[in-house]
């Protein structure tokens, strides 16, 4: 299983803005920069987030984005479901629509345990408690 492209950035500009201990605003060119994402690409995300109420957009010349929520209170699977990126029930491993019970691939029994996994580590997993890991982001 692998995130989008979109949900991947998303959770690498949102980690890095709450790693950041002063609260000033992030502009789009200095988190474009600094995360070697493309600026059109971020600034694209980021109306996606700001769209979702994750973060808030201030205008201007000194302007930039911020939280809107605390870190604390965005989990992972919520960046995710705005990207519609998340590991879905019937989502299967292998690629073939869907798959379940009734009509199950060669690797539908093995594949739930760490399914539940995942699903469970993005609903717990807080922007709080990924930011300054001490991990490349």
């Amino acid at each position: 299983m692998q995130l989008s492209n979109s949900s991947q950035y998303a959770i690498r500009i949102l980690a890095y803005m709450a790693d950041q201990k002063d609260s000033r605003l992030m502009n789009a060119t200095e988190l474009a920069e600094t995360l070697s994402i493309p600026y059109k690409f971020l600034t694209k995300i980021m109306t996606e987030l700001v769209k979702a109420g994750l973060v808030v957009s201030i205008r201007g010349r000194e302007g930039g984005y911020k939280f809107k929520k605390k870190t604390s209170e965005i989990m992972v699977s919520d960046i995710l479901d705005i990207f519609n990126d998340s590991v879905k029930d019937e989502q299967c491993v292998l690629g073939i629509g869907f798959c379940n019970g009734m009509c199950k691939c060669a690797l539908h029994d093995q594949w739930m345990e760490p399914k539940h996994l995942l699903q469970k580590m993005f609903r717990e997993s807080s922007l709080e408690d990924i930011a300054g890991e001490g991990c490349k982001i």
